[in-house]
């Protein structure tokens, strides 16, 4: 058998036709699919395809309909909980009949360049996780084309922007809810800065301890999303010496750092001071962490955001709106009771 494509560009349709002896347009309807070729004709163009080692150009032939079926997504690369709203994107965008696009913001690669590479790729749709932008910027986006913001609340509302989320809030409430039940009473909050979700994580803290008349132990410590971040708070917490008996943290990163400059002070965790992370990513979920959480539902939110994406591609205009998903508290190794405090 000569060789699939002598000078080792990828094989095409007539190079498939040339070896299987049929003609171009034969092989074209059995890659789609269709009617017009027997089962002994389709088995060998198929086979012979599988030895050239060709492969359907579906980007190209969609582009030929004036449709690219690509939703394009832009995600921060740093943050765990991401990763496992993407593998919701995929698995709901697929079976949607929508292929999924990646541009990944880093400390180098702005969410700017992020969206205009998937602008240039012929994205049909944004999703958006966690975006910074401006509400100016996303409303110029969204007169584009249809955009989705994940796990950011938008206030006030952006016109023609989708919104998918969590209830911050009440996530922060159950994290209370939770220690307060173990009998904690000085429990602080390290805050997310100006990261999407941390005013309504910092507003569900201080509801949930006024509501259990801890108004007076309210302590909000500057924070952020990162490792270092938590455990920047968490050395503050130790040089002052009075340190709360359970810690809050804005996600599952914060608490990771927060965990660790505990432990190499030699503070127990949670026998000395409980903590609690946000999101319930894969972070959390390590053996060696077993941290205490609030699980967002990152499946349920990816298929709402992939599904608002997809109406609006193919319903037409339609009133942009919110859903919110309920949080869930995942108890694991790093909350406990505090420890009693001695008589005397």
């Amino acid at each position: 058998m000569p060789p699939a494509v002598p000078d080792g560009r990828r094989p095409t349709l007539a190079d498939v036709a040339a070896r299987a002896g049929v003609s171009t347009a034969l092989v074209s309807i059995v890659m789609r699919g269709t009617k017009g070729a027997s089962q002994a004709t389709r088995e060998r163009v198929l086979e012979t395809a599988r030895q050239m080692g060709y492969r359907p150009d579906t980007r190209a032939r969609l582009l030929r309909s004036h449709r690219s079926h690509l939703l394009g997504v832009q995600f921060a690369l740093q943050h765990p909980f991401h990763a496992d709203l993407l593998e919701g994107i995929y698995a709901a965008a697929e079976p949607a009949g929508y292929q999924v696009a990646l541009s990944a913001v880093t400390a180098a690669r702005g969410e700017r360049r992020a969206v205009e590479t998937l602008l240039a790729d012929r994205c049909e749709a944004l999703v958006l996780l966690g975006p910074q932008a401006t509400a100016a910027r996303l409303a110029e986006l969204a007169a584009q084309l249809p955009v989705v913001s994940l796990v950011r609340r938008l206030r006030p509302a952006v016109p023609g922007v989708d919104v998918v989320r969590t209830a911050d809030d009440e996530g922060a409430r159950q994290a209370v809810d939770h220690l307060v039940g173990l009998g904690h009473r000085d429990i602080a909050h390290v805050d997310g800065g100006r990261a999407p979700g941390a005013a309504d994580r910092r507003r569900g803290y201080r509801t949930a301890m006024n509501r259990h008349g801890l108004s007076g132990h309210v302590r909000v410590l500057a924070g952020g999303p990162t490792e270092e971040d938590g455990a920047d708070a968490a050395r503050g917490l130790l040089a002052k010496g009075s340190r709360p008996t359970a810690v809050m943290a804005f996600n599952d990163r914060c608490a990771t750092g927060a965990l660790d400059v505990f432990l190499r002070a030699g503070v127990r965790v949670p026998g000395e001071i409980s903590v609690v992370g946000f999101d319930d990513s894969r972070l959390a979920r390590l053996a060696h962490i077993d941290l205490t959480t609030v699980g967002q539902d990152a499946t349920r939110l990816a298929r709402l955001a992939v599904e608002r994406a997809v109406a609006r591609l193919e319903n037409g205009p339609v009133t942009a709106g919110e859903e919110v998903v309920a949080p869930r508290l995942v108890v694991r190794g790093t909350t406990a009771p505090p420890r009693a405090t001695p008589a005397g």
